[in-house]
């Protein structure tokens, strides 16, 4: 597919944090060259979330115009785990885990990526069968002061932290992996670089033209921290619609022109309309974060899904209507507050509740709850609201 000068300069800038070396890249995309395109992933996890999203919608911009993904499966480092960014070492994944992991979670790149198009390629097809010889050739390409340059690395040396020979070896691994599959680019987020950067080293020691780089931004999860499972702040995309919608609206207003350019196909012009609405105090943010949420909803599940989602929280939240699958829960006898929140899962212990109540984030057929002594009676029908998305029916 021949790309234009706008084509490519999209391509190579929206929702791009860098791009090592651009310029050569520009040169060999306007060239018209089919390009291996490189995506690692370690199955630590089973779940993939819409931070992860963000370098697969690039992906499959590229493979739109023709380049071929060669997805990496991470057998063999994910029972290390990446380092990046990591306080203490992790704790090692047996084989069988990784492969579980690593089959829900490619059920979930190819929600964004098109199957049909990617070449899947497992580590262990070179690995499985690295001889002592290799691995140390491996390890003799690099100098400790090139792995102390990591800024995870060298905190924890400095510190004097545990730091594990298996864990210098990560980026040589993942280094070793652009050179098995003759990688042209490869794509990570931003805390990726150092890993991505050792694949360059490693090529051009072994005589290969040195990949490329592609690094995209880290987006803000809920809490307004980097969205990670660390944090517990992450939308996962196998949440159901109306969950997934709820917690985007739920974000700050801060991250809404980021996540527009980064997932969504909304036209760089309108993007800049948006950013400058925003700034003027023209628009109002919930209208935005409204068509943002329809937006990333109607990728993982469908349009019909997201305007179900949108019209279930306009009525719960905007109308102050109760949602229409309130779940009961069954009472054998009169019941303080209490003990029905942590029954029902409302709360996790009784001093949540308590602190849920003080904070008068609890309503009984929506009248605030202002102590603690409250106690309901089974069959009363009345519906226990805690915060805005938790809600029993006692019966």
């Amino acid at each position: 597919m021949e790309l234009s000068v706008s084509d490519i300069n999209e391509l190579l800038t929206r929702g791009v944090a860098e791009v090592i070396i651009e310029a050569e890249l520009r040169q060999r995309l306007a060239a018209g060259q089919p390009l291996r395109l490189k995506q690692g992933f370690d199955p630590t996890k089973p779940d993939m979330h819409i931070g992860h999203a963000v370098g697969l919608r690039k992906l499959r911009k590229f493979q739109d115009a023709g380049h071929q993904v060669v997805l990496i499966v991470g057998d063999w480092t994910a029972q290390i785990g990446d380092p990046s960014g990591r306080d203490e070492t992790r704790p090692r994944l047996d084989a069988a885990t990784v492969r579980s992991n690593a089959e829900t979670y490619m059920e979930q790149f190819f929600r964004v990526v098109d199957r049909e198009r990617t070449e899947v390629r497992w580590q262990s097809e070179w690995y499985g069968d690295f001889k002592l010889e290799q691995a140390l050739d491996l390890a003799g390409r690099f100098t400790l002061g090139q792995m102390l340059s990591h800024e995870t690395f060298r905190r924890r040396y400095e510190e004097g932290a545990k730091l594990t020979i298996l864990e210098l070896m990560y980026p040589m691994l993942q280094a070793y992996d652009s050179v098995a599959i003759q990688s042209d680019v490869e794509f990570g987020g931003t805390d990726q670089k150092f890993n991505n950067l050792a694949g360059r080293e490693l090529m051009s020691q072994l005589g290969m033209r040195p990949q490329h780089v592609l690094l995209v931004p880290l987006i803000p999860g809920t809490d307004g921290r980097k969205m990670g499972k660390t944090f517990n702040n992450t939308v996962d995309i196998t949440l159901p619609p109306a969950e997934m919608l709820g917690k985007i609206m739920s974000m700050s207003d801060e991250v809404l022109p980021l996540y527009f350019e980064v997932l969504t196909d909304v036209p760089l012009a309108e993007l800049a309309a948006i950013r400058a609405a925003m700034e003027a105090g023209t628009v109002n943010p919930r209208d935005l974060k409204m068509r943002l949420a329809r937006e990333v909803v109607s990728q993982f599940h469908s349009p019909a899904d997201a305007l179900a989602a949108e019209e279930a929280f306009v009525r719960q939240f905007v109308q102050r209507e109760l949602p229409t699958d309130i779940p009961e829960y069954a009472l054998s006898g009169p019941t303080a507050i209490i003990d029905l929140m942590v029954a029902a899962k409302l709360a996790a212990s009784k001093g949540e509740a308590r602190r849920l109540i003080d904070g008068g984030g609890v309503r009984v057929d929506g009248e605030r709850v202002e102590g603690y002594d409250l106690s309901l009676d089974p069959g009363a029908g009345v519906v226990v609201q805690v915060g805005r998305r938790k809600f029993v029916r006692v019966v």
